[in-house]
């Protein structure tokens, strides 16, 4: 259902839920790539922080949130959590030089 399909608050709090719940499946996901990474990157000799992919994701998550007409600055400040706890949990276990 659609925000505005909502006919009180109720309606509206079940569909606000029920994104939540998707966003946090999502987010789960995505710690699982982050794992990933922690065991793929080694055997390229990427690093833990790698700036070229940092600028680039950034720089798609600022163009597509536009494009879907969310504000880039709101999704940029979510990326950038992301992105930094991302980097922290890699670094943990590869290490900062890795």
């Amino acid at each position: 259902m659609e925000p505005s399909q909502a006919r009180d608050m109720a309606g509206l709090r079940a569909i606000i839920d029920d994104l939540d719940g998707q966003l946090l499946d999502l987010l789960a996901r995505r710690v699982a790539c982050v794992d990933c990474a922690i065991v793929l990157k080694p055997g390229e000799g990427i690093p833990a922080r790698a700036e070229d992919r940092v600028r680039a994701v950034k720089a798609r998550v600022r163009e597509g949130s536009a494009a879907r007409g969310l504000d880039p600055a709101l999704a940029e400040a979510l990326w950038d959590v992301l992105i930094e706890w991302s980097i922290a949990r890699e670094e943990r276990v590869l290490g900062k030089e890795a």
